[in-house]
């Protein structure tokens, strides 16, 4: 759900259902969860600034249990992800956000810190943004990503 023109003080916002769908790999909950998401945005000039939230709660699929026959799947984390870009007239765009989660059942945070640079191009008459960026992970559970990571990045652009 999301009105067709930004409010007046130029603020676009959306709200919706957010879906996992266990996947069957190595980082799969291996669980389906459902909850709701919102998002909101601000376009001034050549910056975008916002967020968007998530909640998922699990709601079926495989128990995975420990020895003691704990449940260690169960899902019900809240995502929040602050973003703010800036795009050059060359059409580069400098991103800075961070991609934040908590997970409620374990009480722990996975913060990543993410700096990307991208470009949008043509390859003959397809629009494409292709870039690259770094990702420090500021907080991880102990099994978690630590120190510095990177990312690449390539978006197929289909404008109406």
């Amino acid at each position: 759900m999301s009105p067709k023109t930004p409010t007046d003080s130029g603020w676009i916002w959306g709200a919706g259902a957010a879906l996992l769908i266990p996947t069957n790999s190595d980082v799969s909950a291996e669980k389906w969860a459902v909850g709701p998401t919102f998002v909101a945005l601000k376009q001034d000039g050549p910056w975008t600034y916002g967020g968007l939230t998530n909640h998922l709660w699990s709601f079926a699929g495989d128990d995975i249990k420990n020895v003691n026959g704990t449940v260690l799947n169960t899902v019900n984390q809240t995502f929040v992800q602050p973003f703010l870009t800036y795009i050059t007239p060359q059409a580069v765009t400098f991103a800075v956000n961070t991609e934040t989660t908590y997970d409620w059942e374990r009480e722990q945070w996975t913060v990543p810190l993410n700096f990307t640079v991208t470009k949008v191009t043509k390859i003959g008459s397809q629009l494409i943004s292709h870039g690259g960026g770094v990702t420090y992970w500021a907080e991880a559970p102990d099994n978690g990503p630590e120190g510095w990571g990177a990312r690449f990045l390539l978006t197929f652009i289909f404008p109406k």
